[in-house]
């Protein structure tokens, strides 16, 4: 602990925006990890189990399953099956509507991940220049003993608002690009099973129990 006070002693005033730009990163991708994996669910068995249900003509249930499972992609499914007794566009309207609301929150807040990562390297370069004006200013003025003092004073917190701002960014660029891949793969997931659920639900219209809808 006493090591990085030190490091973070050395880096001076530009060190402090580089741990706001870190701090508000790090919440974004604990917030966004957290409510990604709540709203995860099995895509093939969520469908699988939808499939048996709708085969069987059991609307009912089917709607159940999804109000059980309360997540983006369930929504979604619900929202068209409640429309099962209506004409295949209004089927296919209702899910674009309900996916509409829900497809944003998946990608609510990750895209600040990368500006960020920008505003941290920015800040971290800041920090450097001010190091090295600070260095290279004092040793303009100074007498030859504390020349050296000065010049290594500056260049540490130089080197430490780069070292610092580069680790900030990279843990942003990163947890950007691990948050983006699981919502493109929830994304995806929505896609497919939203174009199961149509052709289920057109294909056994005639022996659903359409009083569920």
């Amino acid at each position: 602990m006493t090591g990085l006070a030190d490091f973070f002693d050395a880096g001076g005033p530009g060190m402090y925006p580089i741990l706001l730009w870190q701090m508000i990163a790090v919440g974004i991708i604990l917030e966004r990890g957290i409510f990604l994996y709540r709203s995860s669910i099995n895509a093939d068995v969520f469908v699988g189990t939808l499939q048996k249900c709708l085969l069987a003509g059991d609307l009912g249930r089917a709607i159940k399953v999804c109000s059980a499972a309360n997540v983006p992609l369930a929504n979604i499914v619900k929202a068209g099956l409640m429309k099962a007794n209506r004409s295949d566009d209004q089927v296919q309207s209702a899910m674009d509507e309900a996916a509409l609301r829900e497809i944003p929150k998946l990608e609510k807040r990750t895209a600040y991940l990368g500006l960020m990562a920008n505003m941290a390297m920015l800040s971290g370069l800041l920090g450097t220049v001010h190091g090295l004006i600070l260095a290279f200013s004092g040793v303009a003025g100074a007498d030859a003993a504390s020349k050296s003092t000065i010049l290594a004073a500056g260049i540490s917190e130089a080197m430490a608002c780069t070292a610092f701002g580069l680790f900030a960014s990279i843990l942003a660029l990163l947890g950007f690009g691990i948050l983006n891949g699981r919502t493109q793969n929830m994304l995806d997931d929505i896609h497919s099973a939203s174009v199961t659920v149509v052709n289920l639900v057109v294909d056994n219209r005639t022996q659903m129990k359409l009083s569920a809808a």
